[in-house]
C-alpha cells in the first residue's frame, strides 16, 4: 500500500489551487485583521488545531434519495482518512498542524449531487460539492473554514466558492488536458477571486485502500489566483473510478493578502488518504 507522502509532487512545477480543490483558501483574504492584532498578542502559542476525533463528527439527515452508493456518487456515511499537513501565516509568524486523523462526510442530494467535507483539524475543514453529469463528474462548488487561535482573541473565516470544474469525463484519455475555474467569496471581505488552470487526466492506477484494491483515476491540478488574492496550487488527486469517492489528494499552495501592515502570505501543504472503502456510519 502507498501511504500519504510516496508520491511526491514536488518535483511538478508551483502554481495552483486544489479540491482538491482545497485547495486554494480564500480565509487569508481576512487575515489584515488578524495580521495587525497579532503583534499584540499577550499569549502566543504553536497553534490550538487538533485532529478530530471520528466520534464527535455528525451525520446529515440525508435526503429522499437512497443512502447507497451508485455511479460516481459513494455511499453516504462518515470515513476515516489519514493524512499530515500544515497551515501558515508569515505576519505574525503562526503554524497549525492538520491530522493524522481526518474524518470526512460524504452526504447526498435530491438533485442527486453529493457533498465530500474533510475535517483537517478543529480549525480547518473543506468541502466540495460534485454532481455526476454525462457520464462523468463536475465540481460545482463548495466551502472551506479556518479558525486561528491567537490567545488574546480568535478569528474565524468561512469561505464559499462556485465552480465550472469538469473532474471526472466519460470519454478521458490519459494525457488529456482541460481548463477548471473557481469564483469565491470570504466572510467579511469585499470582493472575490478567482482559481483557474489546467487539469489533466494522468491515468488509471491500482491503490490498496484497507483490505482492497481499487481502480483509482488520478489527475493533476493547477490553479492560479486572481482578484482579491493572488496565489497558486498544485496538486494530485485520486478519485475511485466507479463511484467518484475522494482517495487520495496531495496539494501545495500559496497565497497572498494585502493588509495595513503589507502584504501577509499563507500557505499550506498536506496529503490525505482513506482508510477503509466501508463508511464508519
Amino acid at each position: 500500500m502507498q501511504t500519504p507522502g510516496s508520491e511526491d509532487v514536488s518535483g511538478v512545477p508551483p502554481g495552483a489551487a486544489g479540491p482538491h480543490t482545497s485547495r486554494w483558501v480564500l480565509a487569508v483574504l481576512a487575515l489584515g485583521v488578524v495580521a495587525l492584532a497579532g503583534f499584540f498578542a499577550i499569549r502566543w502559542v504553536s497553534g490550538s488545531a487538533r485532529e478530530v476525533d471520528i466520534a464527535d463528527v455528525t451525520t446529515s439527515a440525508g435526503t429522499a434519495l437512497a443512502s447507497e452508493s451508485a455511479v460516481l456518487r459513494p455511499q453516504q456515511g462518515v470515513y476515516l482518512f489519514s493524512g499530515t499537513g500544515t497551515d501558515r501565516i508569515d505576519r505574525p509568524p503562526r503554524t497549525q498542524a492538520q491530522g493524522p486523523s481526518m474524518p470526512a462526510t460524504v452526504t447526498h442530494h435530491d438533485s442527486g449531487c453529493w457533498t465530500f467535507r474533510i475535517e483537517y483539524s478543529t480549525n480547518h475543514w473543506q468541502s466540495w460539492d460534485y454532481c455526476p453529469q454525462d457520464g462523468g463528474m463536475v465540481e460545482r462548488g463548495g466551502e472551506s473554514y479556518q479558525r486561528w487561535d491567537f490567545g488574546a482573541f480568535v478569528n474565524e473565516t468561512t469561505s464559499s466558492f462556485e465552480c465550472d470544474a469538469p473532474t471526472i469525463r466519460a470519454d478521458q484519455e490519459p494525457g488529456d488536458e482541460w481548463t477548471q475555474t473557481c469564483t469565491g467569496s470570504s466572510t467579511g471581505v469585499e470582493g472575490t477571486t478567482t482559481s483557474e488552470g489546467p487539469y489533466r487526466f494522468v491515468g488509471t492506477e491500482d491503490l490498496e485502500i484497507g483490505t482492497e484494491t481499487v481502480v483509482a483515476l488520478r489527475y493533476h491540478r493547477e490553479r492560479t489566483n486572481s482578484g482579491n488574492q493572488t496565489g497558486s496550487e498544485v496538486s494530485e488527486v485520486w478519485f475511485a473510478a466507479d463511484t467518484g469517492m475522494p482517495l487520495r489528494n496531495h496539494r501545495r499552495l500559496e497565497a497572498t493578502s494585502s493588509t495595513v501592515i503589507g502584504e501577509v502570505e499563507y500557505s499550506e501543504e498536506g496529503e490525505f488518504e482513506l482508510t477503509s472503502l466501508e463508511a464508519r456510519r
